[in-house]
């Protein structure tokens, strides 16, 4: 996707640590009403979303501008499979889900959200690196000792 930047470990690394957006919150706009879902980090909600913890929620509401939002999607690679991928977008395709709290948006598109249902999104922040992960994920085997890469329960 054009509209699409990647969060490469570097990139992540250094954007993760560095404000360099300042603390800008989501403006309000017009955005599509697209299977929108308010999310919550409680494990009581429905088992179909994707839950954001405050963690995430804040990082986002500090990097993200406009209509940006995080976006998650599920690739086959990795050292267990599959690996998860993260990424700014402003694009909202007609199959994405949106998981909303606090302000701050997550997308999975139809496909991925089979592999992610249930599972939340934090922000960690660790002396080696910061990033978006995946955790919890009760569609997940075993993952990797790195934390992005999973096989899936059959």
């Amino acid at each position: 996707m054009a509209a699409t930047r990647s969060l490469f470990l570097t990139a992540a690394a250094v954007r993760a640590v560095t404000p360099w957006w300042g603390s800008r919150f989501l403006a309000a706009s017009a955005r599509p009403q697209l299977h929108r879902e308010a999310s919550s980090s409680s494990p009581e909600a429905c088992e179909g979303q994707v839950h954001l913890t405050d963690s995430c929620v804040q990082r986002l509401l500090e990097i993200t501008q406009g209509s940006e939002f995080l976006r998650l999607e599920v690739e086959g690679g990795g050292c267990s499979g599959f690996q998860y991928r993260f990424s700014l977008d402003t694009v909202i395709n007609p199959d994405d889900r949106i998981f909303e709290q606090g302000g701050a948006r997550v997308v999975v598109d139809s496909d991925s959200l089979a592999f992610v249902k249930g599972a939340q999104v934090d922000f960690s922040q660790e002396l080696i690196r910061s990033s978006f992960q995946v955790l919890n994920n009760p569609q997940a085997e075993k993952g990797c000792s790195c934390g992005s890469s999973f096989s899936v329960k059959l």
